[in-house]
């Protein structure tokens, strides 16, 4: 699945990031324990956290993460936009909780990163 199927399928607005929408999503990862994604998130993986701050970007950075969607409308700040612009990193934002948005990716085909552990892809 591509990020533009993301944008379709979580109705979200693209912040930043509009020319990476055919980079290739393989996992996705819900937290706003951003250790906790860099422990668990894997090769391919797309972040939805309702957290909207730089550390999100610095975690997309070092995770190596395709994107971020930040749920539930959450808008980011001047500083946290320009960051994800020089770093390259698609952000968007969809006003669906994140059990929902997880949920429809997931129904949509998106494994969770440990499932791709599980099935050997990873």
């Amino acid at each position: 699945m591509k990020l533009a199927d993301v944008q379709t399928i979580l109705n979200t607005e693209v912040i930043c990031g509009r020319e990476h929408l055919d980079t290739e999503v393989v996992a996705v990862c819900g937290a706003d324990l951003m250790s906790d994604v860099l422990v668990h998130s894997k090769e391919k993986t797309l972040l939805l956290t309702g957290l909207t701050n730089i550390q999100i970007i610095r975690t997309a950075e070092v995770g190596d993460l395709v994107g971020i969607v930040l749920v539930r409308g959450k808008r980011p700040g001047p500083d946290v936009i320009q960051m994800a612009e020089s770093k390259g990193i698609p952000l968007m934002v969809t006003s669906l909780p994140m059990f929902e948005s997880c949920g429809l990716l997931y129904r949509a085909g998106i494994k969770g990163c440990s499932e791709l552990v599980v099935a050997g892809e990873l």
